[in-house]
């Protein structure tokens, strides 16, 4: 039936009518999205570096361009720096802005990297670049860590995905040319637990059971007729679906689960909760969890912007580094604060905003294995350029590719034969481990 109803199909219209085809039969609505519905080849056994400390990655993404003059690469008394203020923090010498109140009492566990350098200056190609190493192409689509990391790492949890997005755009966490089981399973709202994850009301266990094994029936027959990898895809998500629709695990995306101080700890907006969910995630053996934090393209208004955008990154941040640390998980989990470019030294009065400017920016890394309480490379006296040990995209992407101990050279193969590689041709900065 399946296969006679999708046969006629193009491949967009094939993955609606399956992934609908779930929803209406199982009640099943937690399944990723199927794209890079062509992938690579599995990696099979690859040979995780041993020692690597960090297990997880918790990735948080400033879409829009952070400023970096206004939150870790301060340059007071010069004409760019504008009404900024810095306050000291836990690590020596290293100043920020004043309203990280929490986070400043966190750095001796952060690395700071001020000499991050891209020649992207448009957002989609930025924040592409960011995820992937690559530069963004019309003819492929290219992994993101958490895709490398399923792939390469696999799974710790037998029930729960490799790799989950919170709050992303269609520009954050991709399986990209990967088997689709590699992407992130995405989570709009992290508040509102996983959807469409339980049985439709109505519906017992008998009759369930009885659609499922009536469903595993049709698709065992068209996947025998039609073995190729978008199927297996399909089935291969749809299975992790139906594990986790029957496991306790469920109740790890289930916030009400928190102590009401900790979840006010974190921040009661979406992002402080997104990032509690990360922590509750990567305590459950989930390898890579990306929440995204939007809002940092401040044309218009900067100084203002930063006055409302600071204290969502520092409760939650700053919360998350102290629990991580008690919890015992700190050392075992990278968190990694990015963005795909900085903003210009030039303020724009008229406007009171800063532009993009990708020659320029900063990045930050802690826990997995990072000595904390440092920073590395350093723009000139008013933010403008480089001026020492610059680090490109896939040099900071190779950085966090070698905490979790991801093998730099080991190419895998997209579709057409053409080799990548996890950073593409990044260097690690070894003295940051």
């Amino acid at each position: 039936m399946l296969k006679n109803l999708a046969g006629g199909l193009d491949d967009v219209s094939r993955r609606g009518f399956l992934s609908a085809s779930a929803l209406s039969l199982l009640g099943v609505g937690a399944l990723p999205l199927l794209e890079g519905i062509l992938p690579a080849q599995d990696a099979g056994s690859v040979p995780i570096r041993p020692g690597a400390k960090a297990k997880n990655v918790i990735y948080l993404y400033m879409s829009g361009g952070m400023t970096h003059l206004d939150t870790f690469d301060l340059k007071p008394g010069a004409p760019t720096q504008g009404p900024t203020e810095g306050a000291k923090t836990s690590a020596d010498g290293v100043v920020i802005n004043k309203l990280f109140e929490k986070l400043s009492r966190q750095m001796h566990h952060v690395a700071v990297v001020n000499s991050l350098t891209s020649n992207q200056g448009a957002h989609q190609q930025g924040q592409y670049l960011m995820h992937t190493s690559y530069i963004l192409r019309g003819t492929i689509k290219h992994p993101t860590i958490g895709a490398w990391m399923s792939l390469m790492a696999g799974s710790r949890n037998a029930t729960l995905p490799a790799h989950v997005a919170i709050g992303g755009g269609n520009n954050g966490a991709s399986a990209g040319f990967m088997e689709p089981k590699h992407g992130p399973l995405p989570i709009g709202n992290p508040t509102s637990g996983l959807q469409n994850s339980k049985r439709p009301a109505g519906v017992d266990e008998a009759a369930y059971a009885g659609r499922l094994n009536r469903a595993q029936e049709m698709n065992d027959a068209f996947a025998a007729k039609y073995d190729v990898r978008e199927v297996r895809g399909y089935s291969d998500m749809y299975d992790q679906a139906v594990r986790l629709m029957s496991s306790k695990d469920l109740e790890v995306f289930d916030l009400t689960k928190e102590p009401t101080e900790m979840r006010q700890a974190y921040g009661m907006d979406p992002f402080g909760q997104g990032v509690l969910l990360a922590r509750r995630l990567v305590e459950n053996k989930v390898r890579c969890v990306e929440v995204q934090l939007g809002g940092w393209d401040t044309h218009n208004e900067n100084f203002e912007a930063m006055e409302k955008k600071l204290p969502v990154l520092d409760r939650a941040l700053g919360t998350l580094l102290e629990d991580l640390q008690k919890r015992g998980l700190l050392e075992e989990t990278l968190v990694v604060l990015a963005t795909e470019f900085g903003r210009t030294p030039e303020i724009k009065e008229e406007r009171e905003g800063r532009d993009h400017y990708p020659k320029a920016f900063s990045g930050l890394l802690a826990g997995g294995g990072i000595k904390g309480g440092q920073t590395w490379g350093k723009t000139d006296k008013e933010g403008r350029e480089v001026a020492e040990k610059p680090v490109t995209v896939p040099d900071f992407n190779a950085t966090i590719a070698h905490a979790i101990g991801l093998p730099l050279g080991f190419p895998v193969h997209s579709p057409s034969g053409r080799p990548f590689k996890v950073a593409d041709k990044g260097t690690p900065i070894m003295e940051l481990f």
